[in-house]
């Protein structure tokens, strides 16, 4: 789990020198330098003058495509792609079972997805991904962008899209995606899927099954419109209080039980204890106090961003 950080360069063993520091690593992995094997432990699992040794342990990340997948995309808004993948790192690791991040498939939805960033992560790790967004420019944006990456790095897939109707009422648009990393696990059928849904947020029960979600990850609003239209409006709503307030209902609905919920927001429109209030009046069970409260972090003058995890209780069936 460690060579998934959101920011890793190396990771190092501790351990002294002699017969206890182990076995050397296989032939075409970093080793410790040269000089250690030749130094003499002054105390049991110490190098020289006391000072424990470290060897380089190979870094193991779930990514399976080029980082540019995450960094090409510049625009007003978007949520940096380094704290993304904080967020759904912290949100794997609020799963009933963390260990499924590196053993399932995983199917993550974020309902207010905006232009993809959290899509793009949920495919870099090989999850299935599902966004919604109200925002028609928004749609249009992502579907050329993805279509056209998947394209340029010859990725095999096959992309479909339309207009989303139920019961005869038009939802809003659809665009599915259906790839794999490799041409051989698309030929074996080992793919993974991207489903977009230019809809309102609140409407999310009714384009997706129910507990068919792992995770929802999402980064609540803060000075960029997304999410749900305001009642008597054509304003997507700003306010993050009112918008959660309403639409976890309809969220929780999709998610499975043993499945977590991770949130960013900005502070200064939503305290996190009322944040923390909110979720654990849905039924969630909030992961509160150190480590979890220390990521509050100043974005710029308006924006002072914190994140919080949190689970549903139950036994995970799926995956």
């Amino acid at each position: 789990m460690l060579s998934n950080l959101s920011t890793v360069y190396a990771l190092f063993e501790v351990l002294g020198t002699g017969p206890e520091a182990g076995p050397a690593p296989e032939a075409g992995t970093a080793t410790a330098p040269e000089t250690a094997q030749d130094t003499t432990a002054d105390t049991a699992g110490q190098g020289a003058a006391g000072v424990p040794l470290l060897r380089p342990v190979p870094l193991a990340p779930l990514d399976r495509f080029d980082s540019d997948l995450l960094t090409i995309q510049k625009y007003a808004g978007k949520t940096n792609e380094l704290f993304t993948k904080l967020l759904v790192n912290m949100t794997c690791m609020a799963l009933e079972r963390p260990a499924t991040m590196l053993t399932s498939t995983l199917r993550v939805l974020d309902p207010l997805c905006g232009r993809g960033t959290t899509l793009n992560q949920a495919m870099m790790y090989g999850f299935d991904a599902a966004g919604a967004e109200v925002d028609g420019k928004d749609f249009d944006a992502y579907e050329l962008f993805i279509k056209t990456w998947l394209k340029n790095k010859r990725v095999k897939h096959a992309a479909d899209s339309g207009q989303l109707r139920k019961d005869k009422t038009r939802l809003g648009r659809w665009l599915d995606i259906t790839y794999a990393p490799t041409k051989d696990e698309y030929k074996a059928g080992d793919t993974r899927s991207v489903n977009f849904r230019g809809v309102d947020t609140l409407a999310l029960d009714r384009v997706f099954a129910s507990r068919s979600f792992d995770m929802i990850v999402t980064d609540a609003p803060y000075g960029v419109q997304h999410g749900s239209r305001q009642q008597g409006t054509s304003a997507p709503s700003r306010s993050p209080r009112e918008l959660l307030a309403a639409a976890l209902p309809t969220w929780l609905r999709l998610l499975r039980p043993g499945g977590a919920v991770g949130i960013s927001w900005n502070t200064r429109v939503l305290p996190r204890e009322e944040l923390v209030e909110t979720l654990r009046s849905a039924g969630l069970t909030v992961h509160d106090g150190w480590p979890f409260d220390q990521f509050r972090h100043r974005v710029d003058q308006a924006i002072v961003r914190d994140l919080v995890v949190a689970t549903l209780p139950g036994h995970r069936t799926a995956g």
